[in-house]
């Protein structure tokens, strides 16, 4: 990333990075830049596993434009080294099945519905949170991400999910079975006219139930928009 000689272009780095990253004084850097990268390296190599991977986020996230294929040769090494995560859209996840990342992937960086993909992006956010996971959130983002496209394709942006389907459903564009499928999901996951459903009395929902509602949602979310063609 940086040249030998001088290491250009870590000043500006290591600046944000004591800042935002490292939550240190200014006045704690070191001088020169080999200093820094020094200083850097030192703190890199003493890092505890998932402090690695935040540092890897905060890198990946820092550069999308100056090194956009840094992340695709961060993916290939964890790859090689058959590390249980790999980086989408900037965060590091527990997803390393190939077809479910290029899921991911293709969802995250269409850009044709900014609404549907910000909250894709959140619930994976709020999944990949080391220290602070919300994965109640996560799964609520997931499935308002399957409303927010269900509203365009049934081209009635005050619709609720069910409302969506069920012209869907209509219209001959999905299927019964999903829409019962996801209507269920969603009955799950609301808490509409004060009704006290399943995901409200789970304790202590796991990575796995926002995963599993991530993905399945993510999926359902590209198979809605291929309707837009249809």
């Amino acid at each position: 990333m940086w040249a030998n000689h001088g290491v250009p272009g870590i000043n500006a780095f290591s600046r944000g990075l004591w800042f935002d990253f490292y939550k240190k004084p200014m006045d704690t850097r070191p001088e020169t830049s080999s200093e820094i990268l020094a200083q850097i390296r030192k703190k890199f190599f003493a890092s505890t596993w998932n402090q690695i991977y935040d540092f890897i986020e905060y890198v990946v996230q820092t550069f999308p434009r100056s090194f956009p294929r840094l992340e695709k040769h961060l993916n290939e090494v964890l790859d090689r080294e058959l590390a249980g995560y790999r980086i989408i859209s900037g965060f590091v996840v527990d997803v390393t099945n190939e077809q479910e990342v290029q899921l991911l992937e293709g969802a995250l960086s269409d850009g044709r519905f900014s609404g549907v993909t910000a909250h894709l992006q959140r619930a994976l956010e709020l999944l990949a949170d080391r220290e602070n996971p919300d994965y109640r959130n996560s799964i609520k983002e997931s499935v308002s991400a399957i409303e927010s496209i269900a509203r365009i394709v049934a081209e009635n942006p005050k619709a609720t999910l069910p409302d969506a389907l069920k012209a869907l459903e209509r219209s001959g564009r999905l299927h019964t079975a999903l829409k019962d499928g996801f209507m269920k999901l969603y009955a799950y996951t609301s808490d509409e006219q004060g009704i006290r459903h399943a995901m409200l009395e789970v304790p202590e929902l796991t990575p796995a139930d926002a995963k599993f509602f991530l993905l399945s949602c993510t999926s359902f979310v590209q198979y809605l928009k291929a309707q837009l063609s249809a």
